[in-house]
């Protein structure tokens, strides 16, 4: 009878110990779990807070159910209000707090760098040394860091003196507290191996061009033209200048070598030396400009043949196109007063 009354005594000390300590607080505490910790510290810091009742119990809980081995680092959100099930279950799943980035189509690395820079969670700076500085030729350079690597095979064909300009793909990405920068930009580049799709991929080898140029003839599709159709018009006729080895002179490469955000470009920023200038130098420009979304990157394989030769935007942003230079000079005197 003893015995009976002693077993029914500790199953209703651990029943009361799985329930919340206060069921109808709606409280929440940012709970750290460091890596390393084991079920003793984790116990022990969960008392403290007065989030369980007890470290001893904590431990016999996460044993007896085999989720000792399973309880993750990270940032959590408990309350006094959740049971000591619903604590262990959050760490042994890893549901951690997660916050939001946002990558805007057409941002180029700058871009990106100055959003992280004023949401406070890192240094613009931090992000060019991990993923490459903009407008930036890495063998003209000796006073910056190496370029970090990254194992995907889309970049095989990416030139190894330029940065992951074109790849940091427009998205929004959950991201936990604390999370590395290094982590987040795999991730971004893990999202870009899964939109660059296998169809797109056989779409540039039967083309008989690499991703790499793809990306970089988006990004100036996406930075010069806003409708699907009109940048697959542009498409065309940016092919058919490098077909005849005729000068891009797309604005937008002028203004990522100057960091400028106004569509405009000066006689004066149309001589810089600089390979990404496509005014002074014929061909694609070193790389990418920008960002591209799935949309720029499709009208970029999707090129539509047309007998104009020239485009320009205008401030309201509706692309006007030309056969003749004659013709393109008399627009712009129209449209860009």
């Amino acid at each position: 009878m003893k015995k009976i009354i002693f077993i029914v005594i500790i199953i209703g000390v651990l029943v009361i110990a799985l329930l919340p300590l206060n069921p109808f607080s709606e409280k929440e505490i940012e709970f750290v779990v460091t890596k390393g910790e084991g079920s003793r510290d984790i116990g022990f810091h969960l008392e403290q807070q007065k989030l369980v009742r007890s470290t001893v119990l904590f431990r016999i809980y996460v044993l007896t159910t085999g989720r000792s081995e399973k309880l993750q680092a990270g940032t959590y959100l408990l309350s006094p209000g959740m049971s000591m099930i619903e604590i262990v279950e959050k760490f042994a799943q890893g549901d951690v707090v997660k916050e939001y980035i946002t990558i805007l189509e057409g941002w180029n690395i700058r871009d990106i760098g100055r959003y992280l820079e004023n949401q406070g969670r890192f240094q613009a700076e931090e992000l060019f040394e991990l993923a490459g500085f903009p407008a930036v030729d890495y063998r003209t350079v000796t006073d910056l860091p190496a370029l970090t690597s990254f194992s995907y095979d889309f970049l095989l064909d990416k030139p190894l003196y330029v940065g992951l300009e074109g790849y940091l793909f427009p998205d929004t990405y959950a991201i936990t507290h604390g999370e590395g920068l290094r982590d987040i930009v795999k991730r971004i580049l893990q999202n870009f191996n899964t939109k660059f799709t296998g169809e797109l991929r056989e779409k540039t080898a039967q083309q008989g061009k690499s991703i790499f140029e793809v990306i970089t003839m988006a990004s100036l599709l996406e930075k010069e033209v806003r409708t699907y159709q009109d940048k697959q018009k542009v498409a065309g006729i940016l092919q058919k200048r490098l077909d005849i080895g005729m000068a891009l002179q797309v604005d937008a490469t002028v203004n990522y070598i100057t960091g400028r955000t106004d569509p405009g470009v000066s006689l004066k920023d149309t001589g810089i030396n600089s390979l990404f200038n496509t005014y002074r130098y014929p061909g694609l420009p070193l790389g990418p400009i920008a960002n591209p979304g799935s949309e720029s990157i499709e009208a970029a394989l999707n090129p539509i043949e047309n007998p104009y030769w020239y485009y320009l935007s205008t401030p309201e942003g509706k692309t006007i196109f030309s056969t003749t230079l004659e013709e393109h000079n008399i627009a712009k005197a129209k449209y860009l007063k």
